[in-house]
């Protein structure tokens, strides 16, 4: 990853289940991310593209209704 876009970006602070984290350890030694960071963007980006239009359609009737 460039400077530049490490720069971007901002750096944020998550508590998981030691589950979970052990889960994205896994994920990272088989080679499926370089890095936990990158699983959790990976889901993080997932996420916003699953919902991302149905929030933006509720935050707009709640604009419209006041």
């Amino acid at each position: 990853m460039s400077d530049a876009v490490i720069h971007m970006m901002e750096r944020i602070t998550i508590r998981l289940p030691s589950q979970q984290v052990a889960m994205l350890e896994k994920f990272v030694e088989a080679g499926e991310y370089p890095t936990v960071s990158e699983a959790v963007r990976h889901a993080v980006r997932e996420l916003i593209e699953k919902h991302s239009e149905r929030v933006q359609k509720d935050s707009e009737q709640i604009s419209f209704e006041v």
